[in-house]
This record gives structure tokens, C-alpha cells and sequence, in this order.
């Protein structure tokens, strides 16, 4: 299976969510509400593209703390990447 890498731009009422593989080739983008139905929908979607390295996410509570439980009560490596260390 392809590695993986799954960035999310987290929000209060919707999150963006980037994949790339290992040659930095963008496999999805999409944007998702902040519920549980949808998140368990992309984190399926995620999964079928290929094996999943870590996940990167901007936020670390507050309006992320839903896709942060959801990822993992899936067993998904979850990464905090501060805004301030991509900008």
C-alpha cells in the first residue's frame, strides 16, 4: 500500500483536509463539517487511498476536539503542528 500523509486545517464549523503521497502528489482535498457522520466519512475516504503515515492538525482543542476523537478512537497517529511552525 501507498504511504500517506493527511493534513487538516481545522475550524469551528468545518475542517480542510489535504492528502499527499510519498512524491508529495495531492490525492484529496476536501472540505468537511465538524460532525461526526461526515468525519467518519473522510477518515474512510483517507484510508482507501492508501496507509496512512500520520495525520497533521493545526489545533489542538476547542473546535478540533471532535476530529481528534475520532481519529483516535480509530488508532490513527495524530500529530499537533502549531500554525505558527508552517506559516
Amino acid at each position: 500500500m501507498t504511504a500517506i500523509w493527511a493534513g487538516i486545517d481545522a475550524g469551528k464549523t468545518h475542517h480542510h483536509c489535504v492528502v499527499i503521497d510519498d512524491t508529495g502528489k495531492r490525492l484529496l482535498s476536501r472540505r468537511v463539517a465538524n460532525e461526526e457522520t461526515e468525519l467518519l466519512q473522510l477518515l474512510g475516504d483517507v484510508l482507501d487511498l492508501g496507509e496512512v503515515t500520520a495525520w497533521g492538525i493545526d489545533l489542538a482543542d476547542g473546535g478540533a476536539g471532535l476530529v481528534i476523537a475520532v481519529l483516535l478512537n480509530h488508532g490513527q497517529h495524530l500529530l499537533y503542528i502549531p500554525g505558527r511552525a508552517v506559516n
